[in-house]
């Protein structure tokens, strides 16, 4: 994010995709990705897009709509995968960080 930052001249929209424990499921109960996704919005000033097809809302995130954040976020972070998350194509303009196996090349 800082990379991003000092390279674009303003702070990234990020955005977290995916809270669940595991791939197309609701259920957050000891996510290690909700884990992630509370301690880098604690840690960070940045604005944040959180993204989890699999339940409407949530209690501590504001969920944003997949696709919305892929479209809006300068960083995204795949957490999960969901099969939501397998339809969509590679950009090459964005940050993409794919801890989930998303995207494989």
């Amino acid at each position: 994010m800082l990379e991003f930052e000092l390279k674009q001249g303003h702070k990234p929209i990020t955005a977290l995709i995916g809270l669940a424990f595991k791939p197309d499921i609701n259920d957050l109960r000891d996510s290690p990705a909700k884990y992630i996704a509370q301690k880098v919005m604690q840690s960070e000033q940045n604005k944040f897009l959180i993204a989890e097809p699999n339940i409407k809302e949530h209690s501590i995130f504001k969920l944003t709509h997949y696709l919305e954040a892929y479209e809006k976020a300068d960083i995204i972070v795949f957490l999960v995968a969901h099969k939501e998350f397998k339809t969509l194509a590679y950009r090459d303009d964005k940050v993409i960080l794919d801890f989930a196996g998303i995207f494989r090349r």
